[in-house]
């Protein structure tokens, strides 16, 4: 080759294979290594044909055709096999060289990498990379983190290859140290969680309560799609609704109820139970689609304890359009109460690992390209640009307004459904949680009490100043000795 490559990336399955393309697309020349040369060689002999895409057989060839810095992106399977590349190419690379790591990995894993390949001279960035297929191939959202001094040299080529917001903003910006890129997206795909639930559960509502045709479904997420509930998932659910199978019935109908999940959702509400964060949506969410992989097992509860099936709950149509327009609401107010949740634990986590984080700009970055895209996260990004320490976005005004506005149609939409037995998981979640959230006395005080009568785990007074702790001998032969006081 004439000219040395400006980037290597590792790692041809269907993500790896779109992003060289498009940066290929962007001018940049991609050398290219899989552990499979056959794949290789499909790829340059189909969808890289007359494109300046070069391949490498070996490591050692990859890394000789990279302009130096070397950049050398793995698009390869979270876990072992990162490390196993990572060993294979620290003895190839220089001082300088930079690693980045595009998958799905657990942000503690990213943490170590930095500190490991900085005892080598090079770094590391971590970078959650949202879109899917489609994203990679024409604009993802790229949350980039780890060694800041390696931003300079990967931000031209990840903010050309990035989606673009309505104002022309790319949809990549750095994130912070360490793990903060893998973090963020880690939280990206557990909101990505929650709006599905949410999704599905006002879909279930719609067909079993409303007793609504596949097509009338359609039209109304059409519908909500013109509206403030704009963003990607409601688009493609229209979408979904309006798909037949061969015979010409609903092909949705004819798929399994049990969804699969591949951990960042599970990773999010193990990390926000450490730090003490409540997301709760989040957590029911992923809940959901454990209950529904017990499919075999629901068919049985179904038989011995009955369907909690209400066949008189379907309403008419001036019950529907009543219903609808609640629904509609509902799931307005629970996806803003999710995204505050969301930014609670990034906020949380920033504080407790030392990361710098510019939430409006996170906001910013999944703005297009990526899974959870909305218009509504311009009003996110605007609220935090006009507070950067807003502490929750339930406080900012445009969405205090909106959820307190919700409430009563939030309330009838959740009261209608259990009232029919159909579950509502994370749109009842959600609702605890905001009133949960503005209710000034809780009824943790009879925890603590219990606590202390059981435990000697003592309790704070209202008539005295926090951080002072008492302790009740309750039953009379408990004596005066306490429990040390400590959060978990």
């Amino acid at each position: 080759m004439d000219r040395k490559a400006d980037i290597g990336l590792i790692g041809l399955a269907v993500m790896g294979q779109n992003l060289v393309l498009n940066m290929n697309d962007n001018g940049y020349t991609v050398a290219v290594h899989n552990r499979t040369t056959a794949k290789m060689e499909d790829f340059l002999a189909g969808p890289a044909k007359g494109t300046s895409v070069v391949g490498a057989e070996t490591l050692e060839g990859l890394v000789g055709m990279l302009e130096s810095p070397r950049r050398v992106m793995l698009m390869v399977k979270a876990g072992p096999v990162v490390d196993s590349y990572i060993e294979q190419l620290i003895p190839l690379l220089d001082k300088g060289d930079i690693v980045i790591d595009g998958g799905n990995s657990h942000y503690p894993d990213t943490e170590r990498r930095v500190k490991e390949l900085e005892k080598h001279g090079l770094l590391f960035i971590g970078t959650g990379v949202s879109g899917g297929e489609e994203g990679a191939r024409t604009g993802p959202s790229i949350m980039p983190g780890g060694a800041s001094q390696a931003w300079p040299a990967v931000k031209p080529i990840f903010q050309a290859i990035a989606a673009r917001a309505s104002d022309g903003t790319p949809c990549c910006d750095w994130v912070g140290d360490g793990g903060a890129g893998h973090y963020v997206k880690m939280v990206h795909n557990a909101i990505e969680y929650g709006d599905m639930q949410l999704i599905a559960e006002a879909y279930q509502i719609m067909h079993e309560l409303l007793g609504m045709s596949h097509t009338e479904m359609a039209d109304v997420f059409g519908a909500w799609n013109q509206g403030r509930l704009e963003s990607y998932l409601i688009e493609i659910t229209s979408d979904i609704l309006r798909t037949v199978d061969e015979d010409g019935s609903p092909l949705l109908e004819n798929i399994l109820d049990a969804a699969g999940q591949k951990g960042t959702g599970k990773w999010t509400v193990v990390d926000a139970a450490n730090l003490g964060i409540p997301v709760t949506l989040i957590a029911e969410a992923v809940f959901a689609r454990s209950l529904s992989a017990l499919k075999e097992e629901r068919v049985k509860a179904a038989e011995i304890l009955g369907e909690p099936k209400n066949s008189s709950a379907v309403l008419g149509s001036g019950d529907r359009d009543a219903m609808l327009a609640d629904l509609e609401a509902a799931v307005f107010a629970a996806k803003i109460t999710s995204y505050a949740q969301g930014f609670m634990l990034i906020r949380e986590a920033a504080r407790e690992n030392n990361w710098t984080i510019d939430f409006g700009a996170v906001a910013g970055m999944w703005r297009g390209g990526c899974i959870i895209r909305s218009a509504f996260l311009g009003d996110i990004t605007e609220a935090y640009d006009k507070n950067p320490e807003l502490q929750n976005l339930l406080l900012a005004p445009v969405f205090a307004t909106a959820t307190r506005d919700s409430v009563p149609a939030w309330r009838r939409a959740v009261t209608r459904a259990i009232g029919a037995g159909v579950p509502v998981p994370a749109l009842g979640a959600a609702l605890s949680f905001f009133d949960g959230y503005r209710t000034q006395r809780l009824p943790a005080n009879m925890l603590q009490a219990q606590r202390d009568y059981f435990g000697a785990h003592t309790y704070e007074r209202t008539d005295k100043p926090r951080g002072e702790y008492y302790h009740t001998n309750w039953t009379g032969s408990g004596g005066a000795v306490s429990a040390g006081t400590y959060n978990a």
